[in-house]
């Protein structure tokens, strides 16, 4: 019933919501002499970060339609190269003949967020790579009589897209795929299949929570399965297409996150009251930005999260040697021609100091020199992917890996 209460108390204030506008169109009008006064600026203020932190955010877009190469801004057209029920394979196409440039996979994590998370990663290789991006399917949009979706389908899926795309692929997946995507890679290498990536690089990712164990870990280690069954698994409710389908509600993964840094997003959302009382229009412009992104949430497909929760974070099976997907064992040791670089962030609270490094001890046939690590100074998480060190730091250093691996 969460589901159905949390629609409800939404449409609740949605009279709310409309009047809030209505007296903010009021306040703006260039006649009306009480804007620009104390009060004014106030009482508009109040109705417009009400307005905008009780409205409901649908899946954001890219918005990439140019990209500066050399002194030209070049046209940019996003295109699906293949559609499936729960993924859609995207290119950024760029309207310039660059076929020396690498081909790169971002798998974006299934986790709660849409892929345009990585917009920022995307804009970073767009000058100079070839960049395609999974853009996973909100499972409150698929009706409950198409396919369920669980880690297995995810594994194959991203086979799928490496065979769509070919031999010299370079594969970079953020946080929650690092699993599944070197899952994928360690079957393809097993079976000898000829279109195995160039490189793979992890970001942030759980191959091994044992490892510095993060809030997020401990609090999935210490609740067994019928309690995640119970308490995170809801039904969506009537008026969306997936009615009745058993998902894990974008808003539940959202509220976990939040409660991790409580006091940080209270201050941020003080400042943004502050920045519309003094008019600040450029300081409340970019938080705002960041807020419409990470409230845009979707609904994961309840079989893939209760997978991922066991399969990774309670009973760690692929540090074990012990994960077997669809009857075929997974072992990252088959790995031997895809290069492997790891990127961690010292102050990474989802995933700690580690945990993705443990990629490079499970991959032992691979030559020395195709491993790599990069433990990032004074980045969080999100920093990783996205923000000026990211830009600065983090991806010259993964596009040199990638142009060492060619």
């Amino acid at each position: 019933m969460l589901y159905q209460q949390y629609e409800m108390q939404r449409m609740a204030l949605a009279p709310m919501r409309m009047f809030a506008t209505n007296a903010l169109n009021l306040l703006d009008l260039p006649a009306n002499p009480m804007r620009q006064t104390p009060f004014g600026r106030m009482a508009a203020a109040m109705l417009d970060h009400f307005e905008h932190n009780t409205r409901a955010f649908g899946k954001p877009r890219f918005g990439h339609t140019e990209v500066r190469i050399g002194n030209e801004e070049i046209p940019v057209i996003e295109r699906a190269v293949a559609t499936g029920v729960w993924c859609t394979l995207k290119r950024f196409s760029r309207m310039t003949e660059r076929h020396g440039d690498p081909k790169v996979l971002m798998v974006a994590p299934m986790s709660g967020h849409f892929a345009t998370l990585l917009r920022g990663t995307v804009e970073a290789f767009l000058p100079d790579h070839d960049v395609y991006i999974t853009d996973w399917t909100d499972a409150r949009e698929v009706p409950v009589s198409m396919t369920d979706f669980d880690l297995d389908d995810y594994i194959d899926t991203i086979i799928g897209f490496l065979r769509i795309l070919g031999p010299n692929t370079h594969v970079i997946a953020v946080c929650q795929p690092a699993v599944p995507v070197l899952a994928a890679i360690s079957l393809m290498s097993a079976a000898g299949d000829p279109d195995v990536p160039r490189s793979m690089t992890l970001i942030g990712g759980p191959i091994d929570t044992r490892e510095a164990p993060t809030q997020v870990n401990q609090f999935a280690k210490q609740r067994g399965m019928d309690w995640f069954k119970r308490n995170t698994i809801h039904t969506v409710p009537i008026g969306n297409a997936g009615f009745m389908r058993k998902v894990y509600p974008g808003f539940l993964q959202l509220a976990g996150f939040m409660a991790m840094n409580l006091d940080r997003h209270v201050e941020a959302h003080w400042q943004m009251f502050s920045h519309l009382v003094d008019g600040d229009g450029e300081s409340l412009a970019s938080k705002r930005r960041f807020y419409e992104e990470y409230r845009a949430v979707m609904d994961l497909p309840a079989e893939y999260y209760l997978q991922t929760i066991q399969t990774v974070f309670q009973d760690h099976l692929l540090p074990r040697g012990l994960m077997v997907s669809r009857d075929r064992k997974v072992e990252p040791a088959a790995i031997e021609r895809t290069a492997l670089l790891t990127v961690e962030g010292e102050r990474d609270d989802i995933s700690g100091i580690g945990q993705t490094k443990a990629a490079h001890a499970l991959t032992p046939n691979l030559p020395p020199a195709r491993h790599d690590h990069l433990e990032q100074q004074g980045v969080g998480h999100y920093g990783l992917f996205n923000g000026r060190r990211f830009n600065q730091d983090v991806a010259p250093r993964i596009k040199a890996f990638i142009a060492a691996h060619r």
